[in-house]
């Protein structure tokens, strides 16, 4: 991004434009000292070229529409676009909609009339959101979503590699039961990555005949691993033999959470769990030798955050983005983890390829970091 130094003037600190001021109208000499002074009112240029830059991305209004923001992965996503976006020298106002798609639409709406300079989706879908989005583009507010089934031109979006989750959770799953036994599936449809979850599930379920689905539910609400914890708890009381149910797949952390609960409660240590995402609640869950859940698949929550947040910038910086990111998962077992306490910050000590991903960053992104 190219300025005149007299542009620039109007962007730059008073110091810097002081600076520039008195290194070009000073008296030029000749000889060495022509030069020096000549590569002075170059470098001085130079500066407020960079400072303009920094100054015109800078103070930010960055709108967070969320469909649903219950969870400590949530919560840790979140911290990570504001950390990112605070890092960048901008704020971030979050819309919360309840798990309320027409409520989502509304906060959408809300964020283009207001007039944010750019705009962050987390899930929702096409039906829900493609006017709202329309409306951001029509408006030049760039926007990038993560989760959501949009395809709409000039939006990027960014999903975490579901399908191989959902596979890497199912393949542990099958290894540790012996590719045989009942399962239990907790899944909701109406979700884009829910349903990418779903394709690999059910090619899992055919490359695997001795493996038998007795029970499949799930929901999402403001209180989702509490009412996962009563479904689980009704299931287990439908099958109360140890041997009735070998393991049970969770397509998503809260769900882990509830089904763990209900079968502590009901003394059926037999069963485990193996699901998708990853919190430093889960965490502590997962580093219990106690607890059914065993194991998960994830990408770190707050790093999908950071990333989305630097795609965003991009666009405002004028870069030309991809459509569609998709984001490499990592798989986490108990038996990789220490005795002691364990966190997303340190969990990349114990599992190769888990956080402080690089994706999104620019050298200009970095520079402007510092």
């Amino acid at each position: 991004m190219k300025f005149s130094l007299l542009k620039s003037f109007k962007f730059a600190s008073p110091v810097i434009l002081a600076a520039a001021l008195l290194v070009g109208c000073g008296n030029n000499k000749t000889g060495d000292a022509g030069s020096s002074n000549g590569n002075a009112t170059k470098e001085a240029t130079i500066t407020v070229e960079k400072t303009a830059e920094e100054n015109e991305l800078a103070g930010k209004r960055i709108a967070l529409v969320m469909q649903f923001n219950t969870g400590t992965f949530s919560a840790q996503y979140v911290q990570g676009v504001k950390s990112q976006v605070e890092k960048l020298g901008g704020e971030v106002q979050v819309f919360a909609s309840d798990n309320d798609l027409a409520k989502m639409s509304s906060n959408l709406d809300a964020a283009v009339n207001q007039h944010f300079d750019g705009i962050l989706l987390d899930h929702g879908t096409a039906q829900a959101l493609q006017a709202g989005v329309q409306k951001a583009i029509d408006a030049k507010i760039p926007v990038v979503s993560f989760d959501s089934d949009l395809k709409v031109p000039d939006v990027t979006v960014l999903e975490q590699g579901d399908q191989q989750m959902a596979e890497m959770s199912l393949n542990k799953l099958a290894e540790d039961i012996g590719n045989k036994g009942n399962i239990v599936k907790i899944w909701v449809a109406g979700f884009a990555p829910m349903e990418r979850r779903q394709l690999a599930y059910k090619a899992f379920m055919e490359a695997h005949p001795d493996i038998k689905e007795v029970a499949a539910f799930g929901t999402v609400s403001n209180n989702t691993a509490l009412d996962i914890q009563a479904q689980m708890d009704a299931v287990l009381k439908q099958y109360p033999n140890k041997g009735d149910i070998a393991a049970v797949w969770a397509s998503y952390d809260e769900f882990a959470k509830g089904a763990a609960r209900a079968i502590q409660a009901a003394g059926r240590d037999e069963i485990k769990i193996y699901g998708i995402d990853l919190s430093d609640e889960d965490l502590t869950m997962l580093q219990d030798p106690k607890n059914p859940w065993v194991a998960s698949a994830a990408v770190d929550p707050t790093d999908i955050g950071r990333i989305q947040v630097r795609y965003l910038y991009q666009k405002l910086h004028g870069d030309t983005t991809e459509d569609k990111i998709v984001l490499e998962p990592v798989f986490v077992s108990r038996d990789q983890l220490p005795s002691e306490p364990v966190t997303t910050e340190t969990l990349s000590e114990h599992v190769p390829g888990w956080g402080g991903s690089e994706q999104g960053y620019t050298d200009w992104l970095k520079e402007l970091e510092q």
